[in-house]
């Protein structure tokens, strides 16, 4: 009788966790990047950064699957290192961020992995095109935050997107088409 009353109280509690809602987390934007890099004419590998953004994480402890990750951030925030070349970038030659001042990314699938790993499918929208892009991420701490006293998050994620898919594809292929994107944020629980 003991083991069917203990293993009625686990079922309960496994059927409470699997209906449990995600919980919301918002960005830290003082801790969340996104860097890209291409070549350049084989020479260098040349970067561009994004910084400070805001977004959210629907993150369910219990089925990491059924979490969402949804971020935009204005796209004339890019800072390249040299005034020109991020002046050419927000252009009509690139980035377009008169016409498009937004760039997006809203998951719609998360396959998980392994035990801190997974992949995240989303549509990344850039240039005023949206295209189906995986992070490859990694769960790198969930915790107390020790300064700020509550739950924290932590993330890294990798991918490579075609510039050229997005209509930004001049001096291919003398500067590369690929693109390495590499993103790191932390995101607390939301008040």
């Amino acid at each position: 009788m003991k083991n069917l009353l203990l293993a009625s109280v686990a079922t309960l509690g496994l059927a409470t966790a699997a209906h449990a809602e995600p919980a919301a987390y918002v960005f830290d934007a003082s801790h969340s990047q996104i860097v890209f890099e291409y070549n350049h004419l084989g020479f260098s590998n040349t970067v561009g950064v994004y910084s400070g953004f805001d977004g959210t994480i629907a993150f369910d402890e219990a089925d990491p699957a059924a979490s969402s990750v949804e971020v935009s951030f204005p796209t004339d925030s890019l800072y390249t290192g040299w005034d020109e070349r991020t002046a050419h970038f927000l252009g009509g030659d690139f980035f377009g961020a008169d016409e498009n001042p937004t760039i997006s990314f809203v998951s719609t699938a998360i396959e998980v992995t392994g035990e801190t790993t997974g992949l995240i499918t989303g549509d990344l929208t850039i240039n005023g095109i949206t295209k189906p892009v995986t992070l490859d991420a990694v769960l790198n701490q969930k915790g107390d935050h020790p300064m700020a006293g509550k739950a924290w998050l932590g993330f890294d994620a990798t991918a490579t997107v075609l510039r050229s898919e997005f209509d930004m594809g001049m001096f291919t292929p003398f500067v590369s088409d690929e693109v390495a994107v590499k993103i790191s944020i932390e995101a607390m629980l939301a008040d």
